[in-house]
């Protein structure tokens, strides 16, 4: 199986431990990896992205969420159904086996790095720029509870333009939390968790400012794409210029398309999802407290002083 990817791009940078001080056997800029958007992590950077990663899920499994695992291929043809390679086509990327009958005659090539086209069989597999398309996959032609949470983690891939160490990458992991069910419950969802990472932003000492974006989730010449216009469905939450989390509705799109339906009235889904760019969350973290042990020990500190701020009150810190 190959996959096809964009070719070297991006300026060498420092990425990884030696990014913010721990020692490393490599040079600046010659890891593996690094201008490809492919960087590694270091068993400090490991430990703060999987304490982060729990912290995110702990958020959703308190508020109800169900956890689940989604693959990390999905098919072609059903994100094809969601209008996925019309909408992003830019971020695309697809998976292809190789055609062994043509392999011989069409061998990869060393020069370029790659395997030519016509040495691979029709692309049927993509890898999703987001984790919770294969949620609303999943549900697919399924009732569901007008209260409906779910939390995944998933690697992600998007072709760029560049690449920028933990900033911008081919591949990297997102945690979700994602609402299906009522109207009323998917803007819930939203609005609570837009409150928790301003909290956590504030007892980390991590200035974040919140912006609308605007995502081409609908037919850009539908009623659902005009109404996005008007009213936005997508808020990011920027560390500098940095995006590390966003808050998402995309109305009764998915439920429509995936044939999601309520178990209270038949009608279709509403759905919402809270993302966290686990790896842009490491940058940013880094980049405010200066070293792997300093984020980390604010992380800590901050999980610290949210349970402490919700024991003292009638009901958890939303």
């Amino acid at each position: 199986m190959t996959v096809t990817s964009p070719a070297h791009a991006g300026a060498p940078e420092t990425v990884g431990e030696s990014a913010v001080g721990e020692t490393s056997d490599r040079t600046k800029g010659d890891r593996p990896g690094t201008t490809r958007g492919l960087p590694s992590l270091g068993p400090e950077g490991t430990r703060l992205l999987r304490l982060l990663d729990d912290t995110f899920e702990s958020w959703g499994v308190t508020a109800g969420a169900r956890p689940m695992t989604m693959p990390p291929l999905l098919p072609a043809a059903d994100l094809a159904k969601l209008d996925y390679y019309d909408n992003f086509p830019h971020q695309a990327v697809v998976a292809a086996p190789l055609d062994l009958e043509r392999r011989a005659t069409t061998p990869f090539s060393a020069d370029t790095g790659c395997f030519p086209s016509d040495a691979l069989e029709p692309a049927a597999l993509g890898l999703p720029s987001a984790s919770c398309y294969a949620v609303y996959l999943d549900h697919q032609g399924t009732r569901v509870a007008d209260h409906t949470l779910v939390t995944i983690c998933s690697w992600c891939f998007r072709k760029e333009t560049h690449y920028e160490g933990m900033r911008r990458q081919l591949g990297f992991r997102m945690r979700e939390i994602v609402a299906i069910g009522a109207r009323e419950h998917a803007e819930t969802h939203l609005a609570d968790f837009t409150a928790r990472i301003h909290a956590f932003a504030t007892a980390l000492d991590l200035p974040l400012r919140k912006e609308a974006a605007c995502d081409p989730f609908f037919d850009k010449g539908g009623s659902k794409a005009v109404l996005q216009r008007l009213t936005p469905v997508k808020y990011e939450f920027l560390y500098e210029d940095l995006a590390i989390a966003s808050v998402n509705t995309h109305r009764n799109f998915f439920g429509d398309r995936c044939d999601i339906t309520l178990e209270s009235t038949g009608g279709p889904a509403f759905t919402s999802c809270v993302a966290f760019g686990l790896e842009r969350w490491l940058s940013a973290l880094t980049r405010r407290h200066g070293s792997w042990e300093s984020a980390t020990q604010a992380v800590l500190d901050a999980n610290a002083r949210l349970r402490a701020d919700a024991s003292g009150t009638a009901g958890p810190v939303i």
